[in-house]
């Protein structure tokens, strides 16, 4: 079975599929080690972890060579980063056509405006639109037809109304799903309430990103499961787990002059814990 039917299949089961982030390979064999069945690339974990301001300023080279040596280092399909396709319908294609070229199992592709400088805003409905058909049609034409298109919104994301950006977000996810979506991805969502209003309305799987700033305490995986989310992206987890453990770690030996607070802390791992990383 291909990774992309695999992943199609982990999305339409009855069980949330959970797609903790990635930011480089070794998060990505973390994540596959402890039992995940797939893995999401976040193309702000990877500017984050490169030191760079923005995805804008990562830019589709580097994320596309990082994305290349998650795929690699794991065995569970990878669902790539795609940002906004980079630029128009046209460029879309050649974004999809190289993601499909490293062993990408899906992609996201958003209707945010990369690189601009706040207020955040969306694309017109149509470009968007363009942008899902310019994706399908590539991944058909590379021959991996199952490829997983993720349609994200950041409809409500951005918006000054929320119930004015809940309703675009849900015309907007269907739209994209009637133009070659597989699965209806929408931000900024913070609450349970929200989450069955965009399952009830969106006519095919939702995907919701949670254990975020903004929705953490508000929503749990098992609950997201009870609403019937198919999909359920953690794209700051794993990056922002790493920046706490490592600075909890620096400090205590800065602070100790020792190493008696971590061992105490068992901070550090073991060998016996990078057994199943080095391959």
């Amino acid at each position: 079975m291909s990774k992309s039917r695999l992943l199609r299949e982990l999305i339409s089961s009855p069980e949330t599929l959970v797609m903790p982030d990635a930011y480089d390979p070794l998060s990505a064999r973390l994540i596959e080690s402890v039992g995940f069945k797939a893995v999401q690339c976040s193309g702000y974990s990877f500017a984050l972890a490169a030191g760079c301001s923005s995805e804008a300023a990562l830019g589709l080279e580097r994320n596309l060579a990082i994305t290349k040596a998650i795929v690699e280092a794991v065995d569970v399909p990878v669902m790539a980063d795609g940002e906004d396709g980079f630029g128009d319908p046209s460029i879309v294609a050649e974004t999809v056509r190289a993601f499909v070229r490293v062993g990408v199992a899906g992609i996201n592709i958003e209707d945010q405006v990369l690189g601009e400088s706040a207020p955040r805003r969306v694309v017109d409905r149509g470009l968007m639109v363009e942008k899902i058909r310019a994706a399908r049609k590539a991944a058909q034409q590379e021959g991996i037809p199952d490829l997983v298109v993720n349609g994200r919104t950041d409809a409500l994301a951005v918006a000054s109304n929320r119930s004015e950006g809940l309703e675009e977000a849900v015309e907007r996810a269907n739209l994209y799903l009637d133009a070659g979506a597989d699965l209806a991805f929408v931000t900024g969502v913070v609450t349970l309430s929200e989450v069955k209003t965009f399952v009830d309305r969106i006519h095919g799987p939702v995907s919701i990103a949670a254990g975020l700033p903004n929705n953490i305490s508000s929503m749990s995986v098992a609950e997201l499961n009870a609403c019937g989310v198919a999909r359920v992206s953690l794209p700051v987890f794993v990056v922002f787990s790493a920046i706490r453990a490592i600075t909890r770690t620096l400090t205590a030996l800065r602070e100790s002059g020792d190493f008696s607070a971590i061992l105490q802390e068992r901070l550090l791992c073991s060998p016996e814990e990078l057994s199943v990383l080095m391959r």
